[in-house]
């Protein structure tokens, strides 16, 4: 088995020394370059206390020598396409998002910066977390079994205020919402 943890510990943009401050309990830098680079055994145990550090489950830290995983080859910068010294895994975002559940909104009919086909992955979150994603587009359910989309601009109490993306829509403010659930990923088709 070939362990990931390196990939997942980049894609997630933490340092070696954050993720062994992250275990519990903390650990050195140094132990965890070994256990990426395997110069140290990766155990049940370390997987638990790595996985929880990274928020991934424990299995995605390794993977089979044969399993085919989507490779990051280049990068684009301002001086056009370069290749990595080294090729490494690709990790999908939603395997990166500490294990919560992800909504789906497919979007049918272009609205602001969406375009019809879109798929916008949302996150849910608790309404008392709405004072840290403002200005962040965010699904909310309303009473009906109807839902009101659009970029949170206001939070007051249990009122939340949410702007739609098309031109001259009205504000919509929903009283105690049960759950906001914050965009984290557009998968657009080419």
């Amino acid at each position: 088995m070939i362990n990931r943890i390196r990939d997942i510990r980049k894609q997630k943009g933490m340092t070696l020394a954050e993720v062994a401050a992250a275990c519990n309990p903390p650990t050195t830098a140094q132990t965890i370059g070994r256990l990426e680079t395997g110069m140290r055994n990766l155990s049940l145990s370390w997987m638990n206390r790595i996985g929880a550090a990274l928020g991934v489950d424990p299995e995605m830290l390794v993977k089979g020598e044969d399993a085919a995983i989507p490779q990051i080859i280049a990068r684009l910068t301002e001086h056009g396409a370069e290749p990595l010294s080294k090729p490494r895994d690709a990790i999908l975002p939603t395997e990166l998002n500490d294990g919560e559940a992800l909504v789906c909104l497919t979007i049918e009919a272009p609205q602001g910066e969406y375009r019809s086909g879109d798929q916008l992955w949302m996150r849910q979150v608790s309404p008392d977390e709405a004072g840290s994603i403002i200005n962040r587009d965010v699904l909310a359910p309303r009473s009906g079994g109807r839902f009101a989309f659009g970029r949170l601009i206001d939070r007051q109490g249990s009122l939340v205020g949410l702007l739609p993306p098309g031109m001259g829509q009205r504000q919509i403010v929903i009283d105690g919402p049960a759950w906001l659930a914050v965009a984290e990923m557009l998968v657009r088709k080419l």
